[in-house]
């Protein structure tokens, strides 16, 4: 079975489980979802929903955010892990989206990656789901199964992401890398994986995977 042929299994079975995929984290534009996606970063999504809610009543934009301190926001986002850098983080890309950009959040992968705090992966996920350009963003469960698929080859996520990008149709891109997400939380997780009750897995055939 070629990679073209389990692709397209993989977008036909995930198709069928997730018509619908809702963006996991809270947000209510491109700022906020901003720095949901920064607080994520070795959390949860669901942790970072129970926090952001709390941060967001005290500054929903960079200009409310400023008027708090590092060690505030700090204290606030704690739970979520790497509260330090990730406070430090907030509070200094929020004064440059003030000074450089009027407060908005710029719609291009040079100008978020620049800003503190914010990765490849972040800008990734913030110019898809906030503005609806087509990118792949790679987490942990989508460089797991793409390995276990056979679809990469699992050496990082830059060789994940761009063998992603390779295989799947760009107007794909944007809901499937969510579908994928919800499928590894699902039915492929990293702990206690159950191959029998892996769908794609078993279609795929597991002799071509092993």
């Amino acid at each position: 079975m070629t990679k073209k042929e389990r692709a397209k299994i993989v977008i036909d079975i995930l198709e069928e489980i997730y018509a619908e995929v809702p963006i996991p984290l809270k947000h209510h534009d491109p700022y906020t979802l901003l720095i949901a996606v920064l607080l994520s970063a070795r959390s949860t999504d669901a942790r970072v929903n129970t926090i952001t809610p709390i941060l967001f009543a005290k500054a929903s934009n960079p200009y409310e955010m400023v008027k708090l301190s590092v060690d505030e926001i700090r204290e606030i986002i704690r739970p979520v892990g790497l509260s330090p850098t990730k406070a430090a983080g907030i509070f200094g890309l929020s004064k440059i989206l003030i000074e450089k950009y009027n407060g908005k959040v710029p719609k291009d992968f040079e100008a978020l990656e620049a800003l503190p705090a914010v990765g490849h992966k972040t800008a990734s996920v913030v110019m898809s789901q906030a503005f609806g350009v087509p990118t792949f963003p790679v987490d942990t469960h989508i460089h797991r199964l793409m390995y276990r698929w056979h679809l990469s080859n699992g050496k990082n996520v830059v060789q994940t992401e761009k063998d992603a990008k390779a295989i799947f149709p760009i107007e794909k891109w944007n809901k499937l890398h969510l579908q994928i997400i919800y499928y590894g939380r699902e039915y492929s997780p990293a702990r206690g994986w159950n191959k029998d009750k892996d769908l794609i897995f078993n279609k795929i055939g597991r002799k071509s995977l092993q």
